[in-house]
């Protein structure tokens, strides 16, 4: 197995470097921070469940524990998945330091340096700065409001002279334009893979947060679908939900897979924080994570709903973007004319940040996109944000008006 030793100072990880930074500056407006809302973090109920954890479970807290993960934490998480329609007698289940380190895991396992591997294009920027730590080439492949573009991930199927390793996805709202698979290009994709021998990595960090409760059966996992021949590898996460502070997320695979995992896993931090895997799971086993998840859902609808309405107000005609149906993000398309990365460094002199759309391009080339979030603004800046936003925008219009 090749192990990439070397610093890495690729373009990806040094967006992610700037993103982090943009997210925590004081006196902005910041649509830049891809994170929960600081302010609907259930501190009182993780209060309560330490505090009526009995002594021995809490002394477990700071234990080591099995590398596979806390085993109350893994019998909750499976019956979470089996009402999801994941068939766990066939299936092992991984827990990881944030399921940024299941990608890692993932990715370790099976690429050495030049490896192919296939992603969609815009894609989670994290996931792009792992896969070029290990040294693989990453081909983009575009998406539209439905998903991956099948006509365009066969046509690199075709022409691609190595097989990809692997084809990563982010299928439920989508990181960063915000989009859901329909059902349709679900299917197409599976039949697509079947039989190829690539591998699925299905992401799926934002399923549980739809805005409203006739769109849950959309994020049914690819992983649940049956009569395809694909191997599928689905990670989920708590940092969306519990907190990005507890680091837990997990992987569902094969057992061959599981298993070079967890030796993998074994080497990288030997396992996960017993404290965090204990609370999660008394906050799942206690009955606490479905209420939680459906004040999350509001709140997260009514912050969309105060930028929508906003953008549908103040932004130009030129301007596109699909409406998310769940998750934290909005796309913005600008004319071809207008870059990004231009229109950023006068947002940033106006008091407003954003995440520029090349970001999140495999090539780091794609410049007339934009990603807003609105999961941890203020209620209250949103307009405001959208407005200097806008006034930006317009200006840049006009100059690029008149330079044609």
């Amino acid at each position: 197995m090749y192990v990439f030793s070397r610093a890495v100072n690729s373009l990806h990880s040094e967006d992610i470097k700037l993103l982090m930074k943009q997210s925590s500056k004081k006196g902005l407006i910041s649509f830049a921070a891809g994170m929960p809302n600081n302010d609907l973090f259930p501190v009182r109920e993780i209060d309560e469940i330490f505090a009526n954890l009995d002594h021995e479970t809490k002394k477990r807290c700071f234990q080591y524990g099995p590398t596979s993960g806390y085993p109350p934490l893994i019998k909750s998480l499976e019956t979470m998945m089996k009402a999801k329609g994941m068939a766990m007698n066939s299936n092992k289940l991984l827990i990881t330091t944030g399921s940024l380190q299941a990608i890692s895991i993932i990715t370790q396992e099976f690429i050495n340096e030049g490896d192919l591997i296939f992603a969609e294009c815009p894609c989670f920027v994290g996931a792009l700065s792992v896969f070029e730590t290990y040294g693989a080439e990453i081909k983009g492949i575009p998406i539209d409001a439905e998903g991956i573009d099948i006509a365009a991930l066969t046509m690199e199927l075709q022409r691609c002279k190595k097989r990809p390793k692997f084809l990563y996805i982010t299928p439920n709202f989508h990181n960063p334009a915000g989009i859901i698979y329909s059902e349709k290009r679900r299917k197409q994709l599976l039949e697509i893979l079947s039989g190829t021998g690539i591998i699925l990595i299905e992401d799926d960090a934002y399923g549980d947060l739809y805005f409203e409760e006739k769109d849950a059966y959309l994020t049914k996992p690819l992983k649940t679908y049956k009569g395809y021949d694909v191997d599928i590898i689905y990670t989920g996460s708590f940092s969306k939900i519990l907190g990005p502070g507890f680091r837990l997320g997990y992987m569902i695979s094969s057992e061959e897979i599981f298993e070079k995992a967890e030796t993998i896993k074994q080497a990288l931090d030997a396992c996960t924080s017993n404290f965090m895997q204990i609370l999660a799971n008394e906050f799942i086993s206690g009955g606490y994570l479905q209420p939680y998840l459906c004040l999350l859902r509001k709140e997260y609808a009514q912050r969309y709903d105060l930028l929508a309405a906003s953008l549908e107000k103040y932004l130009p005609a030129e301007v596109t973007w699909i409406p998310p149906k769940g998750g934290f993000y909005v796309w913005l398309e600008l004319p071809s004319s207008i870059k990004a990365t231009d229109l950023f460094a006068d947002c940033l002199a106006r008091g407003v940040v954003f995440v520029t759309g090349r970001t999140f391009d495999p090539e780091s080339t794609k410049d007339n996109r934009l990603r807003l979030s609105f999961s941890n603004m203020p209620k209250e800046a949103i307009e405001e944000g959208v407005v200097l936003l806008t006034s930006v925008i317009e200006n840049h219009l006009k100059n690029s008006t008149l330079l044609t």
